[in-house]
Parts: structure tokens; C-alpha cells; sequence
């Protein structure tokens, strides 16, 4: 709860996003334990329970040190969308609401966080079968088939898609074939009204510092036992949970076709890539106050600030 003094008149969701390795979920339970609260997790790698050590999910000891929902409450077998993220993360809230009047959400894909704050668009149930068909195109095609397919669809969205992300393009073909529409055309992209405020802070570091945290965070992972956590997961491999950097260059390596070093090498280059890509996304939401992750005095001035508004 605020500092003791602070005239809070609205409930508050206070988001703690940037791009991987920056320390959010340091920097979320020093603020949780601050402000007498708990977190709401916005990393949609982290929902699933069989993937610990190429997510960096909060470790057991900071799992107590602040309560936590959305980390490892799903299956890599469960069908999961950020419309379902959507949905329960704002029941939550109104129940996390009724004794807390803010609530810390913390996370780096920028898609969910949005979601959660101004809402997305209601696109049509995707057919089982349907899904399946397309889940195969992917599987025994590749991102390459998608890509034509989209652009015959919906060139406009082709246009504009991360076209390395085949969840996105799966699931754009899905409503494209449902609807008979574009999916452009379906995505009206008109924020909802939410009944509680909200606060945004972003955290970053100079470029440099932030890609030596990402080398040795990926060394650690290799130490903490990486390899061993993607072998044990070498059935679920066709799993779109399981298309993430840190698992698909370790498949490389099981595979033969790099070596060790090379695949630490790929994941290194390729969560670059992926910190890049999320700062980007974040850069365009002026609503974010940003600061370095050891300003915690800073931060929390400025949430207790924005409080008493």
C-alpha cells in the first residue's frame, strides 16, 4: 500500500516493463515489498511451468519474497492467447483490488502489457480443426509458407507484422480463414476504459551494459543447467511454447547441427535481437517514465507522486 500520509484516491496498476535482462523482476519485489503489494507477471515466457531456466522466471526464494500470479500457471500443452491474458489478468485485479489499492504488473512483451492497459480487439474463436491445419503449415512448411499465405490474405498486416514471430502470423492466417476478412480490417485498435489508474515505468541501461547482462546472464543459464532442462523437453519441441530463444538454439545443438558454443553464441546474438525489438515497441508509449534499474529511490518518489495526483 502507499507510504503512510499518501492520499490515494484510485485503484492503480503500476507497470514495470523493458527489454530482457534489465532487472524488472529485481527491481518489481524491491517495489512490491515497498509499497506492500504483489505482481502480476506480463512475460508470456514465464506462464509456463516447464520452463524455468531459458525464461528466467523468478527463482524460489523471490517467488516468496513477493507474491507473484501468472508465472508457471500453465501447461506447454494449454492453448493460451493474450485475449485469455486479457480476461484473467483484469479478474484478478478485481479481486487483488479489494485490499490493495496498487498492484504491481511486470513484464517484457509489449502485447500483453497493452492489453491489460487499454484492451484489444474482440477477433472471432478460432475452429480446433482449423488450428490444427494451421499449427501443420507451420510445423511442415515453415515461416516461410506462412508468410506467403499472409500476404495473400492480408497484405496490408504482411506489411507490418514481426515476421520472425510465427504465434503472430498463425494466428492473423487463423482469423483471415474464419472470418473471410482481413485481420487488419478486424483490429479496430480503439482503447478501452479501465477503471483503475495506471503508472508506466520503464527500465533500461546504456546498450553496451545491457548486452554484457545478456552474455552473462546466458552463460548462467548453460551453468544452472539449460541443456538439460531443453533435453528433458525434447517431446514437446513442436510446441509453439517451445519456439523461443534459448530452447530453439539448444535444439541446434542436440540436433548436431552447431555446436555448444555456437548455440550460446546464437542465444546471446539472438536475445540482442529480442531486448532491441522490446525497447522499440516500449519507445512508442509516451505514457513511460523511464529510469536506470538501481534508481529505486527514483522510482519510488515518482510512484508516490503520481499517487497523491
Amino acid at each position: 500500500m502507499p507510504e503512510p500520509g499518501t492520499h490515494h484516491k484510485k485503484n492503480t496498476l503500476l507497470i514495470i516493463a523493458g527489454p530482457t535482462a534489465i532487472g524488472k523482476t529485481k527491481v518489481s519485489i524491491i517495489l512490491a515489498r515497498h509499497f506492500n503489494t504483489e505482481i502480476i507477471s506480463a512475460d508470456s515466457r514465464q506462464f509456463y511451468k516447464e520452463l524455468k531456466i531459458g525464461t528466467a522466471a523468478p527463482s524460489a526464494d523471490e517467488l516468496k519474497s513477493a507474491r507473484h500470479h501468472f508465472v508457471g500457471h500453465l501447461s506447454v500443452n494449454d492453448y493460451y492467447n493474450v485475449s485469455k491474458f486479457e480476461v484473467g489478468v483484469l479478474a484478478s485485479l478485481k479481486a487483488l483490488f479489494e485490499t490493495m489499492p496498487l498492484v504491481i504488473m511486470t513484464g517484457g512483451s509489449g502485447l500483453y502489457i497493452d492489453a491489460v492497459c487499454s484492451g484489444i480487439d474482440d477477433l472471432p474463436e478460432v475452429d480446433e480443426s482449423l488450428r490444427d491445419k494451421v499449427k501443420s503449415w507451420q510445423r511442415e512448411q515453415g515461416i516461410e509458407f506462412l508468410l506467403e499465405k499472409l500476404k495473400q490474405l492480408d497484405p496490408e498486416y504482411y506489411d507490418q507484422v514481426d515476421r520472425t514471430n510465427p504465434k503472430r502470423l498463425m494466428r492473423a492466417i487463423e482469423v483471415c480463414l474464419t472470418t473471410g476478412e482481413t485481420y487488419t480490417s478486424l483490429r479496430k485498435n480503439a482503447p478501452k476504459k479501465r477503471d483503475f489508474d495506471i503508472i508506466k515505468i520503464g527500465l533500461n541501461r546504456p546498450r553496451a551494459e545491457l548486452f554484457e547482462n545478456i552474455s552473462l546472464r546466458t552463460e548462467k543459464m548453460i551453468e544452472n543447467g539449460l541443456v538439460e532442462e531443453v533435453t528433458s523437453l525434447a517431446h514437446f519441441r513442436g510446441l509453439n511454447a517451445l519456439n523461443t530463444v534459448g530452447y530453439k538454439e539448444i535444439f541446434n545443438f542436440l540436433d548436431s547441427r552447431i555446436t555448444l558454443s555456437e548455440a550460446v553464441g546464437d542465444i546471446k546474438t539472438n536475445t540482442r535481437r529480442y531486448a532491441k525489438r522490446q525497447l522499440t515497441w516500449f519507445k512508442r508509449d509516451k505514457d513511460i517514465r523511464w529510469f536506470l534499474p538501481e534508481d529505486i529511490e527514483g522510482m519510488i518518489g515518482f510512484i508516490t507522486n503520481r499517487l497523491n495526483d
